[in-house]
């Protein structure tokens, strides 16, 4: 498929592998999402919180439990907790336009910024620049953003 398919591409964390402290113990916190190309036209009329809605939510979130269970094949019998986000959660509390996030770039026509900005030692990241949207996106902009700054040999000498 092209990568500008619905669903076709997924983003899956697990912070807690890293920061134990946000799940209960022995439990872990699962992120996943789509790359952000749900189609506003699909929720505009919808109302949050009614039974369309909800069957709506379930539907779209499929193709995230298929994703999840290629990796984790009992993920739904041990799953406690579901957050759906939806175009409208987005909008709600993101205050996001049309429930979208990150800049208006599309797959196969362009790229995201870089970090680099006219100031001199002045480096940008978040939703806005490459890799994109998304806590992890946005921690590997972070990231790049630090490494640009300093070696990786500095980085792994202050984990020692």
């Amino acid at each position: 498929k092209p990568i500008e398919s619905e669903g076709n591409v997924m983003i899956v964390a697990i912070p807690s592998l890293l920061d134990p402290s946000l799940a209960p113990e022995g439990k872990h916190v699962i992120h996943a999402y789509t790359a952000g190309n749900e189609p506003i036209s699909l929720w505009k009329s919808m109302q949050r919180g009614t039974p369309e809605y909800e069957a709506l939510k379930k539907e779209r979130s499929e193709v995230l439990w298929k994703a999840l269970e290629q990796v984790i094949p009992d993920v739904r019998s041990r799953a406690e907790v579901e957050m759906v986000g939806t175009p409208l959660t987005h909008a709600r509390f993101l205050r996001r336009n049309n429930g979208t996030y990150g800049p208006l770039v599309r797959a196969g026509e362009g790229t995201l910024p870089g970090h680099t900005t006219p100031v001199p030692k002045l480096f940008v990241c978040g939703d806005s620049t490459f890799p994109g949207i998304g806590v992890p996106a946005v921690a590997a902009g972070g990231t790049i953003c630090a490494n640009t700054i300093s070696s990786l040999d500095s980085h792994f000498k202050t984990l020692t």
